[in-house]
């Protein structure tokens, strides 16, 4: 009697990798990929290369302003606001960083509990870790993570630490400024780096006294720029955010700004791409320095000639550049 092979156990199926679990809009997959990227773990690179090609769809809000505008709840009701479309919405808060853990210091999620089961929201607090400029250094590629998972609108709330957050310009579509009257935001209003940031503003907690004030303030401050026939002139919408009043018409001011843009030809995204690859290049050539051609501790030992005056900072950088190109590569 001839003896029968037993059939063959089925082969189990490969595990997705990370970079088809954020393709696939796994939350715990996206949580974990932007936890690699905010670590500048090596992974992190290799994920946003694996899905780079899938990105550039999601359209990009940056919410900016001093500490008590309400930028939070304003963020809280837009994503309220898209997911009536209904659209999904990735939702970036930067907060300022712990001394401790260096994690984020406030974490704003707390603030958006309204949104805590909705799947078609993700939520993540960053922390600076000490960066300027309002955002953390991983905002732009964590808002790839989100964009490649299929968010159609990524909100990118600033850590709110006053006037120097001028990077929420290179990294969001849109970029809205959030003042709120009486704390002596009629005098911040003027400021040449708010005025150049905003392409909308909003006048948060209108219901309060001088809202009125602040709305004229602005709007005196655009009317000494004389803005051409296709050039987008910042509008201002007055929004009580913990009420929700005036939440629908900024959307609509933003949907204004989207279609403006896409008529004139104005690619932020471009921008952007170009800011990443130029501070790319000078990160990746600073760690080739250090790693490659100067000798430990060498690069300190040069600040510190830089600042005893014993060394002009152009000379030395000039002399650093030349080693590296010289060096192994």
């Amino acid at each position: 009697m001839t003896q029968q092979t037993p059939p063959a156990a089925p082969v189990p199926p490969p595990h997705p990798s990370l970079a088809e679990r954020v393709l696939a809009g796994d939350p715990r997959a996206m949580a974990r990929a932007i936890s690699l990227i905010e670590d500048e773990d090596g992974a992190g690179a290799d994920l946003l290369r694996d899905i780079f090609g899938r990105t550039g769809h999601a359209y990009l809000i940056g919410v900016t302003g001093p500490p008590g505008a309400g930028k939070s709840t304003l963020v809280d009701r837009l994503t309220s606001e898209f997911r009536r479309r209904p659209a999904t919405v990735g939702v970036l808060a930067v907060d300022p960083s712990s001394p401790f853990t260096g994690g984020a210091l406030l974490g704003d999620r707390i603030r958006m509990q309204a949104q805590a089961g909705d799947e078609g929201v993700f939520i993540r607090s960053m922390a600076t870790r000490g960066n300027l400029g309002g955002l953390a250094r991983a905002t732009a590629d964590a808002a790839l993570v989100l964009d490649a998972a299929g968010k159609e609108f990524v909100l990118i709330e600033t850590v709110g630490v006053g006037q120097d957050e001028i990077e929420i310009v290179r990294t969001a579509d849109v970029s809205i400024v959030t003042l709120v009257p009486g704390a002596g935001d009629e005098v911040q209003a003027l400021k040449a780096g708010i005025m150049e940031i905003a392409d909308i503003f909003v006048v948060n907690k209108a219901d309060r006294e001088g809202a009125d004030r602040l709305v004229s303030a602005i709007e005196a401050q655009l009317s000494l720029k004389t803005y051409d026939a296709d050039e987008w002139r910042p509008p201002i919408v007055k929004t009580i955010a913990s009420s929700g009043h005036g939440v629908h018409e900024l959307v609509d001011v933003i949907d204004q700004h989207r279609g403006h843009a896409a008529k004139t030809g104005v690619d932020r995204g471009r921008t952007r791409s170009a800011h990443r690859l130029r501070e790319l290049v000078s990160q990746r050539f600073l760690e080739h320095l250090e790693r490659c051609v100067l000798a430990p501790g060498e690069l300190a030992t040069i600040i510190e000639r830089i600042a005893a005056r014993e060394v002009d900072p152009y000379t030395a950088a000039r002399d650093l550049f030349t080693r590296g190109l010289a060096g192994p590569l």
